[in-house]
């Protein structure tokens, strides 16, 4: 009796050949254990540096009493791209955000997104505000209601203009974060995640064409293939890659590249010079997530890369107006440019490290004990 039940669970138990295609095809839900990403941190910092350089040596006339392209006729030929850095953080959030998300409830989400984007916020709003009223030039403060409004980082919604410029780019994460908050609601699963990257580009196709409204307003078509191939490249980094997270990061680069092609053709001064870099630079940009998402880049842990990380945040809410206003201020003055870009932008970078340590780090832990 005793040796049939043996062989009955023998011929009952799966082969291990069987066991191992099984395995192959699904996604174990533990995750690879990696160590902290750092190039990521480096990533974030070449991004808002990118976005630094194109305000400062491409776009604006009002800083320099001339088109700032005019004055830096050679660079912003190449700085003229750095728009791009902005795609890079959204592919970055797409994949932080998941990342940051998994396994933790609806609310430690909501805390966690609190926490990290409003007390850098908060400092940078008050501290434009300042600057544009006490620093004579061309730009002006807004009236106080408008800044208590751009306090609750909804200012585009609600119709009010921004104090810097820079905050739309914030409306657009705040919209991400609320289509991702029903995932959460939810949990995040593999597959979860892959239907949600799915669902939301079929969205982005009918609302490419459609007018403006609620629904083109929530599903972001020229943006929204960054935030999928991110949040893609994440499932690559945890559950290892696969050929339908290969073709859903296939996918979004093609299709990002027409809206990011058309916004670099509506700025002005660049009509006459070429596109190709566009999309040669979105190329590196996925091509270095793919490195990050197959581990190729782990081995990059150099000391000074969570710094740089951090500074990231504060460097892109503060350099746009006020770096504006320093050079409307000393140009005139007989200040060369280079001295006058080299100098605030090293000044940034310290205020920056100053507004993560002072205000940032002890208002975020302040926030999240009182929010949780």
């Amino acid at each position: 009796m005793r040796a049939t039940q043996v062989s009955n669970l023998v011929r009952s138990a799966p082969s291990p050949d069987r066991t191992a295609e099984t395995e192959s095809r699904i996604p174990s839900s533990a995750p690879r254990k990696r160590g902290r990403l750092y190039v990521l941190d480096g990533l974030r910092l070449g991004a808002a540096l990118m976005v630094v350089a194109y305000h400062y040596t491409a776009l604006g006339a009002q800083a320099w009493d001339r088109p700032a392209w005019t004055v830096f006729p050679e660079v912003s030929r190449f700085t003229s791209y750095g728009y791009l850095g902005v795609q890079l953080f959204f592919v970055i959030s797409g994949f932080v955000i998941c990342m940051s998300a998994w396994g933790r409830p609806l609310k430690a989400f909501f805390v966690s997104r609190v926490v990290r984007l409003y007390p850098a916020y908060w400092f940078a709003v008050i501290a434009t505000t300042i600057t544009l009223a006490v620093v004579p030039g061309e730009r002006v403060s807004r009236a106080w209601h408008e800044v208590l409004v751009n306090l609750t980082m909804l200012q585009e919604p609600l119709g009010v203009q921004p104090v810097d410029a820079v905050y739309w780019t914030l409306f657009a994460e705040l919209r991400f974060y609320l289509l991702f908050a029903v995932l959460v609601w939810f949990g995040l699963t593999y597959q979860r995640v892959v239907l949600f990257c799915c669902v939301w580009g079929v969205a982005t196709i009918f609302a490419t064409k459609a007018e403006p409204g609620p629904l083109r307003t929530l599903v972001m078509p020229e943006y929204s293939w960054f935030f999928i191939a991110g949040m893609a490249f994440y499932l690559m980094y945890r559950f290892r890659p696969n050929l339908l997270l290969f073709g859903i990061v296939g996918v979004s680069f093609c299709a990002s590249l027409v809206p990011s092609v058309e916004k670099f053709r509506h700025i002005p001064h660049v009509s006459e010079q070429a596109y190709w870099p566009v999309i040669a630079v979105i190329t590196v940009i996925f091509g270095l997530m793919a490195l990050i998402a197959t581990g190729k880049l782990s081995g990059v842990q150099w000391r000074w890369l969570p710094v740089a990380g951090a500074l990231t945040y504060p460097l892109y809410l503060l350099h746009e107006f006020i770096g504006w206003e320093v050079f409307g201020h000393f140009s005139p003055r007989g200040v060369h440019p280079w001295v006058l870009v080299g100098a605030t932008t090293a000044g940034m970078l310290v205020l920056s490290y100053l507004v993560h340590r002072l205000v940032e780090n002890p208002l975020s832990r302040y926030l999240k004990r009182r929010l949780a």
